[in-house]
């Protein structure tokens, strides 16, 4: 079968991230509790030497109610550094007084929503992959604390948050939820929790009270964590938390045990606003437990102490005189019990360390010879040595003392243990992790055994599809896969997603990889056979590679090797930014050797004519393998006339001022990990002191859109984009981003919603015209012109959509990115008659470029989320999706789109082209894919892996998935790519 490249370069990118899908399910596995795994163990009974204890179940309540305030993305320095001493006065004063016990609670990445309700709520480490099951979060099957209470009888209440209500059903006695994906309100979200408290905190009829505030998070998200909107919402928070603690305090004269108020963060806060990472402010959570009950310390105030966000539920467990979840691997906060007696300490200890300990011996299978396990059962024989005592009625100073050193040693075997179980917790799938590598590399494999002949001026591949698929050995392959399939499914000791599957998608999944074993050996071997070029061919072909060319190369292997390093991943920007400066400087050197060193090659033209004609002979013979017009580019240089006046030197300058540009748009966003923290350009526009700059800037950058955009438009999407970017500023001051001039109060006018809705609808005017025009050039004529202005249109209507969802002090960014695409086409490629393959590789650099120009990274918190929700008065999940997406990927996104553009209006004189960039983008991302999937398969024990190289490999695989859509779009504008007998 014979497919063109770009057709073939399709399938085989959709393929890769069927493959890429597969490994990601085995490298992040989501944990699946059956019903009947949730029912509880019976407790332990108390350890006794030689005698029985009377003490078999678990100890009473300590708290009667319990009050969970939780207030997303609360910084640890917000309530106790100056901030909140500050804005929370009223905390403040109860920490310094010592009516609290204080922690610095460490949430572990991914620092979002889901997995650290699951966290809190189970005492267990969630995957990584509840980032992505953030978004639409399911029920939580695992052993939690909500479900022990409400199998224990207790009425819970619960405000706020959504998520809870997803992850929970039909376990509160009365709950209002509220969207937490809806980032542009600031007031309402948390209004709508505090108009039940009255009420509540009135009557009787609860045990647990849970509030989720997302106001805080919201306002970082937009705004970030130095807002002057984030004071006023502590204060907010402090005044709600001494209501709550006031009504507990008057109540507790009525009730026989004391109340019990938490104040937590599920989260922090990065220093652009956003969360996700492993970064100091996003993991530092404050965990403030209040109670009458803790004893007053008197003296100067201590700071907090740190701890795992996972000791809250076995603290919780304890104090509500509940079960330890069974897949907790925290420990219990001891000074909240420091006040009971020693019985019922040491109870509370060997209780939670049975729990570890069952724990440890499912999930490590030397448990034995761990230093926590071994501990424990030493203290556990001591411990029954006390209870001997004890129960002998022995009140001596040496009951006290083997009391303290069994207290003593049962902590240490708890943060022992907790620090093993923490450890073991990355279970990985294997054997689904190696499916997808198989499928990847022999993806990666096939690209690269095809790129002569798809590369060619014929721009097709000969598929040995169905000799392939009827061959013995594809059918012994299969076999042999199936049979390793069974045994790996009936002997694996842990669940395997793969073996999951029905048969028939395994088997499905099998015969594609025998498929694709068998087309690379047969491609393999008609290329062993058919290399029989002469001499002189080689040392033609040898010649063909430019500097131009080994820049690419080396810069695409360099990147690559760079993935190995968590430095390198981290600022990965760094590397891009090198790749384009080096770049430019080659094609500078480029322009200035045509411009001035042209006229030396005019005297061999005559000498190599007679050469050219005569290889052109040879490989006219080999027209499958090598392209004729790719010799040609050779001599270019000398046919090339020579600009003129201005054009000249404005050639010239091109790189110069590109080279301008890109340092001008890093000064603008501070990315990484090692200079994130420092101030940038970015931030002092954002700033409320400097919002009339903001405006100025805002509004040249979108006249400068407009005057870069329009030149090819219709008049009608002229008209359009000139009300679209008026509607993008007015969305923006509507938002209070910007000042109108005609706006005399700080009032919102709407929200934004209008002004985006309104901007939508001429984004979609636009695409609209431009796919009339596509449509009209494929069915009704075959005109390049109308073809290649429908793909312009279609570029417009994104750069106007891209507008509306960057920041404000981002539209700079898109202004230089079509500036720089503009004096690239006019000075670089169109004079210099670069092929299309180096043209795709410059198009895809700097669309990485500007991924990180726009301040994106390889952490989750860069993302933007709250270009998920421009024009929508409440969350949509597929759209919210899409436009966050759209908003991330904005700077590769336009530059393929560029891309196709530009080598559609230059298709008459080369209609393979476009197959070829398909190609060679296929390729140029596959390369990296490939090799960090090896990568983070041979470093998944690295100290690293989640909080570095598994954000990456989740962009990875997000990068993929994009590229294969403009492959597949290249494919449909691409007449050329049809199927050929």
């Amino acid at each position: 079968m014979r497919l063109g490249s770009g057709a073939f370069a399709a399938c085989c990118v959709v393929i890769e991230v069927l493959g890429v899908a597969v490994f990601l399910r085995g490298f992040f596995p989501v944990s699946v509790r059956s019903a009947s795994r949730v029912q509880p163990l019976t407790p332990a009974p108390e350890p006794a030497a030689g005698t029985t204890s009377n003490w078999t179940q678990l100890p009473p309540p300590l708290f009667r109610k319990v009050v969970i305030m939780l207030v997303d993305g609360l910084r640890g320095d917000f309530v106790f550094g100056s901030k909140g001493v500050q804005f929370m006065p009223y905390t403040t004063y109860l920490i310094e007084k010592g009516f609290t016990h204080s922690f610095i609670a460490e949430a572990k990445p991914p620092t979002v929503t889901l997995p650290r309700i699951k966290a809190l709520m189970t005492g267990s480490i969630p995957g990584f992959i509840d980032a992505v099951m953030n978004f639409n979060s399911p029920v939580l099957l695992e052993d939690n604390l909500i479900g022990q209470a409400k199998a224990a009888g207790k009425r819970i209440i619960f405000y706020g948050d959504d998520t809870w209500i997803k992850l929970f059903p039909k376990h509160f006695v009365e709950y209002d939820g509220t969207t937490s994906f809806f980032v542009s309100d600031f007031r309402e979200v948390d209004d709508n929790v505090t108009r039940h408290l009255d009420n509540v905190l009135k009557r009787e009829d609860w045990d647990m009270l849970i509030l989720h505030y997302l106001g805080l998070d919201h306002i970082g998200h937009i705004t970030g964590p130095h807002s002057p909107m984030i004071g006023p919402k502590l204060k907010e928070m402090d005044y709600i938390l001494k209501k709550i603690h006031i009504s507990l305090l008057s109540k507790e004269r009525e009730a026989s045990l004391p109340h019990l108020l938490v104040l937590c963060g599920d989260h922090g806060m990065s220093e652009t606003g956003g969360h996700g990472a492993s970064s100091v402010e996003e993991v530092s959570t404050p965990l403030i437990l209040i109670s009458s009950a803790f004893q007053r310390k008197s003296g100067n105030f201590q700071p907090p102490k740190h701890v795992q966000q996972t000791d809250l539920a076995a603290t919780l467990a304890v104090g509500l005189g509940l079960p330890i979840p069974k897949n907790s691997v925290g420990s219990l906060l001891f000074p909240v019990v420091e006040r009971a007696t020693m019985r019922e300490q040491l109870r509370f200890l060997h209780l939670n360390s049975v729990q570890l300990s069952r724990l440890l011996q499912e999930n490590v299978p030397m448990y034995e010879k761990d230093p926590g396990f071994q501990q424990f059962k030493v203290t556990e024989k001591l411990h029954g040595n006390w209870i001997k005592l004890y129960l002998e009625g022995n009140n001596s100073e040496v009951l006290l003392n083997l009391g303290r050193k069994v207290l003593k040693q049962y902590l240490n075997a708890l943060k022992t243990m907790s620090m093993s179980l923490s450890k073991q917790v990355a279970q990985y799938d294997m054997y689904s992790m190696m499916i997808g590598t198989v499928i990847v590399l022999e993806v990666l494999i096939l690209l690269l055994l095809s790129t002569p002949k798809t590369l060619c001026q014929k721009a097709e591949f000969e598929i040995p599809l169905w000799s392939s698929l009827f061959s013995l050995l594809f059918y012994l392959t299969v076999l042999v896969l199936s049979a390793v399939h069974v045994i790996v499914c009936t002997s694996a000791e842990r669940s395997c997603y793969f073996c999951g599957v029905s048969w028939l998608m395994a088997i499905g999944v099998m015969m594609l990889i025998s498929a694709l074993l068998c087309v690379i050996l047969s491609v393999l071997t008609n290329t062993f056979e058919n290399v029989k070029l002469p001499a002189k061919n080689s040392a033609a072909s040898g010649s063909s590679w430019s500097g131009l060319d080994l820049i690419i190369l080396f810069g695409t292997l360099g990147h690559v090797l760079s993935l190995g390093a968590s430095s390198f991943i981290e600022e990965e920007h760094q590397t891009w930014y090198f790749l384009v400066n080096t770049l430019c400087l080659a094609l500078g050197h480029e322009i200035c050797r045509n411009h001035f060193l042209g006229k030396d090659f005019d005297h061999n033209l005559a000498v190599e004519g007679d050469f050219q004609k005569d290889t052109k002979k040879v490989l006219q013979y080999r027209n499958d393998s090598v392209d004729v017009p790719e010799y040609d580019k050779m001599h270019k240089i000398s046919s090339l006339e020579l600009p003129e006046g201005y054009e000249k030197w404005l050639g010239l300058a091109s790189p110069w001022l590109i080279l301008i540009c890109c340092r001008l748009l890093r000064s603008l966003n501070q990315t990484g990990v090692q200079w994130a923290h420092r101030p940038d350009f970015g931030h002092w526009l954002t700033s409320s002191d400097h919002k009339a700059e903001l405006s100025v800037l805002a509004f040249l950058s979108l006249v400068m859109i407009f005057i870069l955009v329009q030149r090819r438009c219709c008049p009608v999407s002229k008209v359009a984009m000139a009300l679209g970017l008026l509607g993008v500023y007015c969305y923006r001051a509507a938002f209070g981003n910007v000042f109108l001039p005609w706006q005399r109060d700080n009032k919102d006018i709407s929200k934004g919603i209008i002004e985006a809705r309104f901007v939508y609808v001429f984004v979609l005017g636009i695409l609209f015209t431009g796919t009339k025009d596509l449509l009209k050039s494929q069915v009704i004529s075959a005109d390049v012109n109308i073809k290649s202005r429908g793909l312009w249109e279609i570029y417009s209507g994104l750069v106007l959509l891209a507008a509306l969802l960057l920041r404000p002090h981002n539209l700079p960014v898109l202004v230089f990115s079509l500036l720089i695409q503009a004096v690239m086409t006019k000075f670089i490629w169109k004079p210099l008659k670069h092929d299309a393959a180096q043209i795709t590789i410059m198009h895809y650099w700097f669309g990485q470029a500007f991924f990180y120009f726009q301040g994106n990274s390889n952490n989750i918190a860069t993302v933007d989320i709250s270009a998920g929700f421009v024009g929508l008065d409440h969350y949509i999940e597929v759209p919210a999706m899409f436009l966050t997406a759209f908003a991330t990927y904005v700077g590769p996104i336009l530059w393929a789109i560029h891309l196709l553009s530009f080598l559609s209006s230059e298709n008459n004189s080369r209609s393979s082209a476009m197959s070829h960039a398909c190609f060679c983008y296929a390729v140029i991302c596959s390369i990296p894919v490939s090799a960090y999937i090896i990568l983070v398969t041979s470093l998944r024990y690295h100290l690293f892996i989640w909080s570095v190289f598994s954000p990456k490999l989740l962009y990875e695989g997000m990068h993929l998935l994009l590229t294969a859509t403009i492959c597949v779009f290249f494919t449909a504008m691409d007449q050329t790519n049809l199927i050929k007998p």
